[in-house]
């Protein structure tokens, strides 16, 4: 919501790029590929980090690399003049497991309790389930709500350079903890915003 409404500005740096890796005769499927390598490897980093703050770091660069990667793929189809449904469909289920990857790397690492975990990715694929079933209905893929994915991959950045920095916890839990109880909060939140939004959308 916040993040994306950003886009626009992001595109037209971001452009410059998309069109220089096109031409250099990367195809976007790759980059899209690419852009999962980097979220899994962010899981595992974020999974073995218990020991070592620095993994933490590291995981949250990695985690930027995925957002990066996977805003080149759309705009070098787009470039292309290659966008099709299979390659949308493919960036959708490679961002689903990349959330998966991501968030699931941290709640199993042992920074928050297990059922906390559960109900944050839960809300995660609930979000973006709810985004695209608002495109199956003809409505148009909606990004609204409070937290969308922008606004969790910035989150799980910001906490893994808070983390690196300062690893006690505050109230119970570190910042990654807190980090993933704001998403699943967040993310429940923005679930029930976008189905209040396509059920007035489908009375109307």
């Amino acid at each position: 919501m916040t993040f994306n409404a950003l886009r626009p500005v992001a595109t037209k740096i971001l452009e410059p790029i998309a069109r220089a890796m096109a031409d250099s005769g990367i195809t976007p499927n790759a980059i899209s590929l690419l852009s999962l390598l980097f979220a899994a490897l962010s899981g595992f980093l974020y999974y073995y980090s218990d020991s070592n703050p620095l993994f933490v770091l590291v995981a949250g660069l990695l985690v930027a690399l995925n957002s990066f990667f996977d805003a080149m793929d759309g705009l070098m189809a787009r470039y292309l003049n290659i966008a099709s449904a299979r390659g949308d469909f493919l960036d959708h289920v490679i961002d689903r497991y990349s959330d998966v990857f991501i968030i699931c790397g941290i709640f199993f690492g042992g920074y928050v309790d297990w059922q906390i975990g559960t109900a944050a990715i839960v809300g995660v694929l609930l979000v973006s389930y709810l985004g695209t079933q608002a495109q199956a209905l003809q409505l148009g893929r909606y990004y609204g709500g409070i937290i969308g994915r922008a606004d969790r991959l910035v989150l799980i950045m910001l906490s893994s350079v808070v983390y690196f920095f300062y690893q006690s916890p505050v109230y119970g839990f570190s910042a990654l903890g807190w980090m993933i109880i704001i998403i699943g909060i967040g993310s429940h939140i923005t679930a029930f915003q976008r189905i209040a939004h396509i059920w007035k959308q489908l009375g109307e």
